[in-house]
C-alpha cells in the first residue's frame, strides 16, 4: 500500500497529476482543490490510497492524511465506490462531509452527481458516526443560487471548466452557469489558462453551496 508520495510534480490536469518520485512518474487522481495546490516543477507531497482491482491499480491522491481517511470511510458504504468517494470529497471538504452527515442533512448530500435521496439516506444510516464528529466552523461557501443573467460566450478556459463539470455529473447549463457567477464575482471576463483549476474549484463549491 503506498500511503503518500514526495516529489516533483510533473504535469497537472483538471482531474489528475504526475508526481515523480525518485525518477518513477506516478499518476495520481484527486480532487480539483487537491490538484489546485500543485504547481508543475515544484516539489509536493500527496497523500494516496490505492485501489486494488483485478485488473488495475489506481492512486487517487489528496492534500492531507484526513482527507485521505474519510475517502476509505465513505468506501464502506455499499454501491459507494471510489469514483464517487472522490466526487464526495470534491463538492464537500471532510469538514463539510461530517456536517452533512452530523445533521443528517440528505438535500447536501443529493449535491453529489451520482447521489439520489435514496443513496443520500443510505449513506447517512450506513455511515452512521463513523467519520466522528465535525470539529471545524468553516461557513458554507457561495450561498444563493447561480444568477440566471446570461452566460459569457465559451472561451478556451472556460470550456475546460464546464468540460469537468459536466463529467462529473453536472447538467452544462448549470456548469456554465456557475462558471459565469465565478467570473461575475472575480470580475473576469474569460477563465485564463493558469486559473483553470481555481476556477473549476470554485464553481464547485457554487454547485455544492447552492440549495435548490
Amino acid at each position: 500500500m503506498i500511503a503518500s508520495l514526495t516529489g516533483t510534480v510533473q504535469h497537472v490536469t483538471l482531474d489528475r497529476a504526475v508526481v515523480d518520485v525518485g525518477g518513477v512518474g506516478y499518476l495520481v487522481h484527486a480532487t480539483p482543490g487537491t490538484l489546485a495546490g500543485l504547481r508543475v516543477g515544484e516539489e509536493a507531497r500527496v497523500a494516496t490510497s490505492m485501489v486494488v482491482r483485478e485488473d488495475s491499480m489506481t492512486l487517487y491522491g489528496f492534500a492531507d492524511a484526513d482527507e485521505r481517511d474519510v475517502f476509505e470511510i465513505v468506501q464502506t458504504v455499499s454501491g459507494v465506490g471510489p469514483r464517487l468517494a472522490l466526487a464526495m470529497l470534491a463538492v464537500f471538504p471532510p469538514e463539510g462531509l461530517r456536517r452533512a452527515v452530523s445533521a443528517e442533512d440528505t438535500a447536501a448530500l443529493t449535491r453529489v452527481p451520482g447521489i439520489g435521496r435514496k443513496g443520500a439516506q443510505r449513506i447517512l444510516l450506513e455511515l452512521g458516526d463513523r467519520l466522528g464528529p465535525p470539529t471545524g466552523a468553516a461557513g458554507q461557501a457561495a450561498e444563493g443560487n447561480p444568477e440566471s443573467a446570461g452566460v459569457p460566450a465559451i472561451d478556451p478556459g472556460t470550456g475546460q471548466v464546464v468540460e469537468a463539470l459536466t463529467g462529473l455529473g453536472w447538467p452544462a447549463r448549470s456548469a456554465e452557469e456557475a462558471v459565469a457567477k465565478v467570473l461575475a464575482e472575480t470580475g473576469a471576463d474569460a477563465v485564463a489558462p493558469s486559473d483553470v483549476a481555481t476556477t473549476l474549484r470554485a464553481a464547485l463549491r457554487v454547485l455544492g453551496g447552492a440549495r435548490g
